[in-house]
């Protein structure tokens, strides 16, 4: 992607990749088979909070990793002068450690994703990647991930979802500043071996890093058994008949 090496070279990718790697580890032991406390018909903050305390006392103690886990984390947006708070999310899961020379904060923003465009529209949109661009999350953040949480299969989500992303209009939408070979995203991803790709977006000077923009390298998980896909909450529901009232 254009612009970017300098920051890239100077960012602590091996630590970030540990922490990348535990959690993928993690993910691999917790969906490897149906749990009471882990599978596909569970909110996403339940498998984000089971997966997160895995990777904390399992995965992440095993590998020796030093940082802080967090889930659930609040975050809040606040008017300095009136000290009134304007805006409040949680991210889902938040790697932190410190360097001899900066602090980082890996934001993992997790949805469930099926074949469905209104997983798509909602992995894509404002209360998903649009919160690494024009939301709160990951300020002044280099680098962001968004993870996929699959209910089906990988090629049936992926396809769709990098051809949405090559949209003018979504590309717009979501400042994607194009890849090295001209593309919305950067297929293998340059920063973790496995996300299937990044993108890297403009951001506003106060949610930016000193270069400018956000780097998001997005992950796409599957379940070790076969997941029965089931159309999406966020789709249109059928309105239900009226009842017809009897003649008399």
């Amino acid at each position: 992607m254009t612009g970017t090496s300098d920051w890239l070279t100077a960012f602590p990718l091996q630590s970030a990749t540990e922490a990348v790697d535990a959690l993928m580890e993690s993910w691999a032991t917790l969906a490897a088979n149906q749990k009471p406390g882990f599978h596909p018909k569970l909110h996403e903050p339940v498998l984000t909070k089971a997966l997160k305390t895995h990777a904390e006392l399992v995965t992440g103690r095993r590998r020796g990793l030093l940082g802080h886990w967090s889930a659930e984390n609040v975050i809040l947006e606040m008017d300095l002068e009136t000290a009134e708070v304007q805006e409040e999310r949680r991210t889902d899961i938040v790697y932190s450690f410190n360097t001899t020379t900066q602090s980082v904060a890996l934001v993992f923003e997790f949805k469930k994703m099926s074949r469905f465009k209104a997983d798509r529209d909602h992995y894509l949109g404002n209360k998903g990647l649009g919160r690494f661009v024009t939301g709160i999350y990951a300020r002044g953040e280099a680098i962001a991930a968004m993870v996929a949480m699959l209910t089906d299969p990988k090629h049936d989500v992926l396809t769709p979802l990098c051809d949405e992303l090559s949209n003018a209009a979504r590309s717009a939408t979501l400042r994607l500043r194009p890849s090295s070979t001209g593309g919305a995203f950067e297929a293998p991803s340059t920063m973790f071996p496995a996300a299937e790709f990044d993108t890297e977006h403009d951001r506003d000077a106060h949610l930016a890093p000193t270069h400018g923009t956000i780097r998001v390298a997005h992950f796409f998980l599957e379940f070790g058994y076969s997941v029965s896909s089931q159309r999406s909450a966020r789709s249109p529901k059928k309105k239900a008949a009226r009842a017809v009232p009897l003649a008399n």
